[in-house]
């Protein structure tokens, strides 16, 4: 049996106004607690540009790990304070598979 094909995740967004970025990073340790715990989550890099914007950048297991993580982010109760942070307005989402991995 083949191992499933990890996939590249890459979402950009901005922060609501008045959030600080120690409390959205801490929040953000807490989903990834969660997700690499869970099996999901093989990397994380997480990212702010000089304009604000935040990107973070997930590497999933399989297109099903992206897919459960996706729908437990927005309803599971640990990753509230993570997703309120975030204006819903500015996000901007992209995946794919990974076809080649430098390490």
């Amino acid at each position: 049996m083949t191992e499933p094909m990890e996939v590249a995740e890459i979402v950009t967004f901005r922060l609501i106004e008045g959030r600080s970025e120690a409390d959205f990073t801490a929040a953000a340790r807490a989903v990834e607690t969660r997700f690499r715990e869970g099996g999901q989550m093989r990397a994380r890099c997480l990212s702010r540009a000089p304009d604000g914007t935040w990107t973070d950048h997930v590497v999933w297991r399989s297109q099903a790990a992206a897919e459960t993580a996706a729908r437990e982010v927005t309803t599971a109760p640990d990753c509230a304070p993570f997703m309120a942070m975030i204006d819903p307005g500015s996000v901007a989402m992209s995946q794919g598979r990974i076809t080649r991995r430098m390490d």
